[in-house]
């Protein structure tokens, strides 16, 4: 029988509430302020504790900062008759599960306790992990290695690499993994956002300028290619430039001399790195980006694929970002409901949409367990587990259950990108194609459904 603590000056409201949770099943322990509470928890065991804000002596925020450092704290509840936006911050600031106004009928406490029961039912997470570093390249899915490979063998080289891919697919991550692995590691990383400067400020952010040059220009700046001397230069979003830029950075780019507004040529000795995600090759025919400046560029055209093709990456990847969420503290875990909704989601935003849904949930969820019911937010809709899914409510019944409707989803969803071909079905899901043929055959999945199943003219292609 789970233990409540009630810790509440108010006599008459104590024996209320513990009446209340008398009739619900649970054991109760009162306590008429902080320090009889705080006494009372270093003998005894709480499974969740119900605490007042405003007492005698030691309020409800120290004792709540007081709980939450001793080294087995149970979940807390703070409840209070006068709640305002300083005292509400600062209780979930201070790791309360929930911070409730007086007065909380039965159905309020029922609703309550089986949130602060969970809170404490929940294995306690793992020790804390080898600190994660943010630009920590993850990926095992076929697409990502054949990607990591690319990196290994440009790393060293100083041949210009282009990378091409959708907003948020990570390739500011690839840029810095071929520096970092290369010759040129011990070197600056500059990175420019070439669509957040404006286009007058763009050219003596890049290439410097003198003193005097303009107005403004009180100092000399070396400007973004001298900065990266010896290193690498990152040129992200790219396919914003403006042509006249455009001309200017073709040179430098042929000539490896850079000249500072209002100077001199200068050389310089720099690797670089350019990131898009527009169609480069449109662009060039619609006259809006320079043909000879895309070849320059493009020498190595390296493209990122989609978090969405990316199947086999994305608990990975969600647990790498709950690990840097955490700080170097114990890091949330995903729930196996959990990681079937993270993928059953299209992820439009890609890798930097899932990036943000992990910090938010590792920083509004108090438990050691993320749940899917804690990743609601994600867009209504974008939950379709794929072509021809009946269910609706694809996570309703048993775990087995929805771990089914998943694969079959993920199945379906990867046969249709592969155009059928079952090889690249099982590379997409990060499986052996033999194991994919299994399923294949459990599900009954083929050719009638959606015309994107088992096909054995594509055999020819494997």
């Amino acid at each position: 029988m789970p233990t409540i603590l009630i810790v509440d000056d108010d006599a008459a409201l104590r024996r209320a509430v513990a009446t209340t949770l008398t009739d619900l099943g649970h054991g109760v322990a009162e306590a008429q302020d902080g320090a009889t509470a705080l006494a009372w928890l270093a003998r005894n065991h709480a499974d969740a504790v119900l605490l007042d804000l405003r007492m005698p002596g030691m309020d409800g925020l120290e004792v709540l900062r007081r709980i939450r450092a001793s080294e087995h704290a149970p979940p807390v509840a703070v409840l209070t008759a006068v709640p305002t936006s300083d005292n509400t911050i600062e209780a979930m600031r201070l790791g309360a599960v929930d911070h409730l106004a007086k007065p909380i009928g039965r159905d309020g406490l029922r609703s309550l306790l089986g949130r602060l029961l969970a809170s404490a039912d929940d294995a306690p997470p793992a020790p804390a992990p080898a600190p994660a570093r943010a630009d920590e390249l993850i990926g095992m899915s076929a697409s990502m290695r054949a990607v990591q490979k690319a990196i290994g063998l440009l790393a060293d080289s100083d041949a210009t690499v282009l990378l091409l891919g959708e907003t948020g697919t990570g390739k500011e991550v690839v840029a810095r993994a071929l520096h970092r692995h290369g010759r040129r590691a011990g070197k600056p990383f500059v990175a420019v956002n070439c669509a957040a400067i404006p286009t007058e400020l763009l050219e003596s952010l890049l290439f410097g300028h003198v003193r005097g040059a303009f107005t403004g220009a009180l100092g000399d700046r070396p400007g973004s290619f001298r900065d990266a001397h010896e290193g690498t230069l990152f040129l992200d979003e790219i396919g914003d430039m403006a042509l006249a830029m455009q001309a200017k950075l073709l040179r430098a780019l042929q000539e490896r001399v850079v000249t500072p507004v209002g100077g001199k040529p200068v050389a310089v000795d720099v690797r670089v790195v350019a990131a898009t995600h527009r169609d480069l090759q449109r662009a060039v025919r619609d006259g809006r980006f320079r043909e000879d400046l895309y070849y320059r560029l493009g020498v190595v055209p390296l493209a990122l694929p989609p978090l969405r093709e990316r199947l086999a990456d994305i608990v990975p990847l969600a647990e790498h970002f709950l690990t840097l969420a955490a700080a170097g503290e114990p890091a949330r875990r995903l729930s196996p409901d959990a990681a079937a909704r993270l993928l059953a989601h299209a992820w439009p935003g890609n890798v930097r949409e899932l990036q943000n849904a992990m910090t938010r949930a590792a920083t509004l969820v108090r438990r050691p367990v993320i749940g899917a019911a804690d990743l609601g937010f994600l867009t209504a809709g974008s939950d379709d587990p794929g072509p021809g899914a009946e269910p609706a409510d694809w996570l309703a019944g048993t775990l087995p259950e929805a771990v089914e409707r998943v694969e079959i989803a993920m199945i379906r969803r990867a046969m249709a990108a592969a155009g059928g071909n079952r090889t690249q079905a099982a590379e997409r899901l990060g499986i052996r194609r033999q194991l994919l043929y299994q399923k294949l055959a459990r599900y009954g999945l083929d050719a009638s459904r959606n015309g994107t199943m088992d096909d054995p003219e594509k055999d020819s292609e494997d």
